[in-house]
């Protein structure tokens, strides 16, 4: 059983991107999701942190929540 504590902070960490609120508002204030572009599909993904997100997504996985909250906040 998974206990960790999923947030938008430990999903940046999964993803091994700075975690911090600075961090992360730098990220999403640099990358944006064209329109109708799946999360997993944005070119500043690696293929690593790619396919972690697609399958999070596709397996709605303890993930899938992080995931939608980043793409919404990467669509604004």
């Amino acid at each position: 059983m998974d206990t960790s504590h999923h947030s938008l902070s430990a999903l940046f960490d999964q993803l091994g991107l700075p975690s911090d609120k600075n961090g992360i508002e730098r990220f999403v204030t640099n990358n944006r999701l064209a329109v109708g572009q799946p999360l997993p599909d944005a070119p500043f993904w690696n293929k690593a942190q790619s396919a972690f997100l697609r399958d999070a997504l596709l397996e709605d996985s303890d993930w899938a929540e992080e995931a939608d909250e980043l793409a919404v906040l990467l669509s604004k």
